[in-house]
């Protein structure tokens, strides 16, 4: 074996791109990731895809725990990513102070980049908003939904709208070149979701598996979370 399998949400794919080398390094072994959205990658698991690791919010991690397809006692939390907003880079920053600001930002722009509004944690939270907001018949025809955040920004990067606005998480945006954060959504509309590892009941490289969410929750990673937009939680 010379690869360590992860399944994981989009949120953490930049994270775990930057701490790879170090992973291989120590270990030998390289990284093989398919990120996407937290709801597919679940199912995928459920499905008998092959994975020693799995990174999903703390919600999805603690069923599959109770569906014994992880080890509970692998369980660790990575940190926080907030659902934020995203333009191109050059484009002027969108700001939105309260629900107010954000329903006009959205309704003035002509094209709304977002990841699977039924599968992905931001995508699922996007449409909960443009409902509490009331414009999600109005603006509805202008969504541009892509199976996850990343695919989504990479999208608004290449947009030729003349107002393109996105909205996914912020690890995501961070990750994407030519996008720029434009900031996190105001109170009310605000979602910051927990990021959880776990080793697979089914891995056969337990140790190494273990290895990698050491790295990932390591105190001496901490800078390397932060710039990819983990914020800690309470509990760490």
């Amino acid at each position: 074996m010379n690869k360590l399998r992860v399944l994981s949400g989009g949120a953490t794919q930049g994270l775990v791109k930057n701490l790879a080398p170090a992973f291989t390094a120590a270990t030998g072994l390289r990284i093989e990731g398919e990120f996407g959205a937290v709801g597919a990658m679940a199912e995928k698991l459920r499905k008998g895809t092959a994975a020693d690791v799995i990174i999903l919010t703390s919600a999805l991690v603690a069923t599959l725990a109770a569906e014994k397809l992880v080890s509970s006692a692998s369980v660790r939390d990575i940190g926080l990513v907030e659902t934020a907003l995203a333009v191109r880079a050059g484009d002027p920053l969108v700001a939105a102070k309260d629900a107010a600001s954000l329903r006009e930002a959205l309704r003035a722009a002509d094209a709304i980049f977002v990841p699977d509004t039924k599968a992905s944690t931001a995508g699922i939270h996007v449409a909960k908003v443009l409902e509490q907001l009331g414009i999600a018949r109005e603006v509805e025809k202008r969504l541009r939904i892509f199976p996850n955040g990343a695919t989504a920004m990479r999208h608004l990067a290449e947009s030729d709208a003349r107002r393109p606005i996105g909205c996914t998480q912020s690890t995501e945006i961070i990750a994407t070149d030519a996008v720029a954060l434009s900031g996190s959504l105001p109170p009310g509309c605000a979602l910051a979701t927990l990021y959880t590892a776990a080793v697979t009941t089914r891995t056969l490289a337990a140790p190494a598996a273990e290895g990698l969410i050491d790295l990932l929750t390591a105190a001496q990673a901490g800078e390397a979370r932060a710039r990819a937009g983990f914020v800690p939680s309470r509990s760490m």
